[in-house]
């Protein structure tokens, strides 16, 4: 649970400072007033980063080189108070309870946030990096060392792809590439098998979901990985030589597209209503229906691990659905903190907030 936030020169806030319900949180604006710069604050508090921009330095306030986003919030066991502060001309600092942290990973995951907002709505049509995203931020929380693998994997990605693009210029650079493949197939074995099991707990619950908003739909979750593997449940070490013996075939392949055409980076999500892919086939409500039950299943698996509701932000998201979706997200939002943002009046009136923060211009007024 957040107990306060204080943000200076954080995006267009140039100072404020919140205390918070430990139910719902209300926050009350029109477009472009800075409702969802507050939620970004409190996600970054969970995950270390801005969901908005892979730049830190980009949340800062226009003309302004130094920021700071400040939150108080319970987690194992006992209150924490967490800044980070952005710089304009060098790395993000975090402290935790007033001593600097040296790795980013010593704090992330403390604070467990589920974010759901509009784009969300579209995991179902989109491409398969945003289903991967959508798995990937859930288990950056619960799984903190799975952040830093993955953060190495899209490192030595990039370089990869770097050697493959300039080796046609220079095919000197050719000669590093095997063991660039080679870490990333021991990397990307971890991941495989960390999003594997976490697909198959998060398949049963979001089945289980969709099941209370459309009884007449079933709805199924699948992992698609690397064709060469075989059991995706299997050791990290089964799994590294299935992806050598993949990468080395298509060796030649990957040189001649200059790209990698395998790994993980190429996973997807595979959802099927009824029996059929949904991405193709299902209309726009019974997609958001089923982007609902996906959201709300992740929430639920917060909770299975923690046996605590993680906090939830909702970010405008239910001025995007009928009544009745709304009412199969409200009915589930009974125990646990919640920050909702919304521009509506009418909207808001439905909920029973603890706290209602209404903003302006980057103020709270």
């Amino acid at each position: 649970m957040i107990r306060t936030l204080t943000l200076e020169n954080f995006r267009n806030y140039e100072a404020a400072s919140l205390a918070f319900d430990p139910a719902v949180n209300l926050i009350v604006g029109e477009n472009a007033q800075g409702k969802t710069n507050l939620l970004e604050a409190a996600a970054a508090l969970s995950t270390i980063k801005l969901f908005r921009t892979a730049q830190k330095k980009e949340g800062l306030r226009f003309g302004c080189d130094h920021g700071l986003i400040r939150g108080s919030f319970d987690a194992e066991g006992r209150e924490i108070t967490l800044e980070l502060r952005l710089h304009r001309d060098r790395a993000m600092e975090l402290f935790q309870n007033g001593i600097r942290l040296r790795r980013q990973g010593e704090a992330r995951g403390l604070l467990r946030t589920v974010l759901f907002c509009p784009d969300d709505l579209f995991l179902v049509r989109a491409g398969a990096a945003a289903r991967r995203k959508f798995l990937d931020a859930a288990l950056c929380q619960l799984r903190p060392q799975y952040a830093g693998i993955l953060a190495e994997y899209e490192r030595v990605l990039a370089h990869k792809l770097r050697i493959l693009k300039d080796s046609e210029e220079k095919p000197a650079l050719l000669n590093l590439l095997d063991d660039f493949t080679l870490r990333l197939c021991r990397l990307g074995a971890h991941i495989i098998r960390y999003r594997a099991y976490y697909v198959r707990k998060l398949a049963g619950r979001a089945a289980a979901l969709h099941a209370e908003a459309a009884p007449d739909e079933r709805l199924s979750c699948a992992y698609r990985t690397v064709s060469a593997v075989t059991d995706p449940y299997a050791s990290a070490a089964v799994i590294e030589a299935q992806l050598q013996n993949h990468a080395f075939d298509h060796r030649a392949a990957e040189i001649a597209a200059q790209s990698c055409l395998s790994g993980p980076h190429k996973d997807d999500l595979e959802l099927r209503l009824g029996g059929v892919p949904a991405s193709s086939f299902a209309s726009q409500g019974q997609a958001r229906t089923a982007a609902l039950a996906l959201k709300l299943a992740e929430r639920e698996m917060f909770f299975d691990e923690d046996n605590a509701y993680p906090v939830l932000l909702l970010d405008d998201v239910l001025s995007e659905l009928d009544r009745r979706r709304q009412d199969f997200v409200l009915n589930h939002l009974g125990q646990g903190q919640v920050l909702i943002t919304c521009c509506e009046e009418e909207t808001a009136a439905r909920f029973h907030a603890g706290t209602v923060f209404r903003v302006h211009g980057g103020r709270l007024v």
